[in-house]
């Protein structure tokens, strides 16, 4: 049954309603909604504007992470007694703190980003001593080569992920089992490992990948509606923009690849394939953790009320 969560009557309380700062405008941004419903023309400005707010949202520590990147690259002191890995490890920790002291994180969300740390750095040791990449400059908060803080770039994927599945009430239609999902999610995590000695099975893995995903849809909510995207377009986006964020780090030397040693380029098309294919073990880890479910009417039914509340609310008080 419905639950009420104040004087309004709101069974749920939004993400905006959760963080104080944001709970404040809820009311005006009601009425902004019920205005650009009006017309067709105004919906889908007011949309994809929504859209772009609530992507914002989700890449918060990921944004975060890369403003630290970039800002250390050309504005810390080359000879500080910190180190700038070192710096930049210090700095995710307390952004990560921050988060949830400030409600914009639960210890849930973080302790499914602390797995993707994990994960992450375990296969950062492996790769950088096989050179594969190299972190370049020195570093306390290290194991081998590899510094603490890039344990962080890997959980900025969880971290939007878990953020995104919240915020856009993800559904899907035709989904795997989660068996299915998991024993892809780990044949390739060790293909990243196993191909410096056996046979690279990549192309079974994406071949496996859109067997497995094709019928796969993502039912996702702007407003007061279902919007739909095929899974596996989903995380081909999702892997463009985190070569493009792989492409800002190594312009900003957090780490090298072989062919950039002596002189920056860009990172070449074919990381896109390795992106990909790390998507779907991200995914493996939020979905097990946040359990797929069928569209349906409940979260629209949700938002419409939550919106009738906000704007019975401003009306009385202002009555």
């Amino acid at each position: 049954m419905p639950r009420q969560s104040d004087e309004r009557g709101l069974r749920e309380k939004s993400a905006a309603e959760l963080w104080p700062p944001l709970a404040r405008f809820v009311e005006e941004e009601a009425r902004l909604g019920r205005w650009a419903s009006q017309k067709p023309a105004r919906r889908f400005v007011y949309e994809f504007v929504r859209f772009g707010i609530k992507q914002a949202w989700a890449c918060l520590f990921g944004g975060l992470m890369v403003a630290l990147v970039l800002a250390t690259r050309f504005f810390y002191p080359a000879h500080a007694a910190l180190a700038r890995y070192d710096f930049l490890f210090l700095a995710a920790l307390g952004v990560q703190a921050a988060l949830i002291l400030l409600r914009f994180e639960s210890l849930e969300e973080a302790g499914v980003i602390f797995l993707f740390h994990l994960v992450g750095t375990a296969m950062e040791i492996f790769k950088t001593a096989h050179g594969s990449w190299v972190y370049p400059e020195a570093a306390f908060f290290r194991i081998g080569g590899v510094p603490l803080f890039t344990g962080f770039m890997y959980a900025c994927v969880g971290s939007y992920m878990m953020r995104a599945w919240a915020l856009f009430d993800f559904r899907f239609h035709k989904h795997p089992p989660l068996w299915q999902v998991g024993a892809l999610a780990l044949a390739i995590y060790l293909n990243f490992f196993t191909h410096h000695y056996v046979a690279d099975m990549r192309l079974l893995l994406f071949a496996a990948s859109g067997a497995i995903f094709w019928p796969t849809t993502i039912y996702y909510r702007i407003h007061h509606g279902w919007r739909t995207m095929p899974l596996l377009l989903a995380a081909f986006l999702a892997a463009c923009f985190i070569w493009l964020a792989e492409n800002i780090a190594t312009y900003s030397h957090v780490w090298l690849y072989p062919d950039q040693l002596a002189a920056w380029k860009p990172v070449g098309l074919g990381k896109l394939g390795s992106w990909f294919l790390l998507q779907i073990v991200s995914y493996a880890l939020v979905a097990i953790a946040c359990r797929p479910k069928e569209p349906d009417d409940a979260p629209i039914e949700e938002s419409r009320t939550r919106h009738a509340d906000r704007l019975t609310f401003r009306s009385r008080a202002s009555g």
